[in-house]
């Protein structure tokens, strides 16, 4: 049962990461944009940024929920925390 609430809250997390991904506007063109000399590196591991924001805010819902979904509502909680705890790891292994 616990592996089901876990598929479920990644398969959540993953829905909303791709939403996310597919509302976001376009770039812009490059011909409109002024060109700048002292360009900003791009951002490392951005999809794994986004996926731990969706994860924070999923599980703040959850948190404020007005009912427990069956009993179900502290184990995603947790699972939440261990997953956003892994991807915080990942991002501090890449940068060592």
């Amino acid at each position: 049962m616990k592996t089901r609430i876990v598929g479920l809250l990644v398969l959540a997390t993953l829905i909303l990461a791709f939403t996310f991904i597919a509302t976001a506007p376009a770039a812009p063109n490059k011909a409109n944009v002024p060109a700048t000399p002292a360009a900003a590196p791009a951002e490392h591991h951005p999809e794994i940024r986004e996926a731990l924001e969706a994860l924070r805010r999923a599980k703040e819902h959850m948190e404020h929920a007005a009912h427990d979904f069956g009993g179900h509502r502290v184990e995603a909680i947790e699972a939440a925390d261990r997953a956003i705890k892994q991807l915080e790891l990942c991002l501090k292994y890449d940068r060592d």
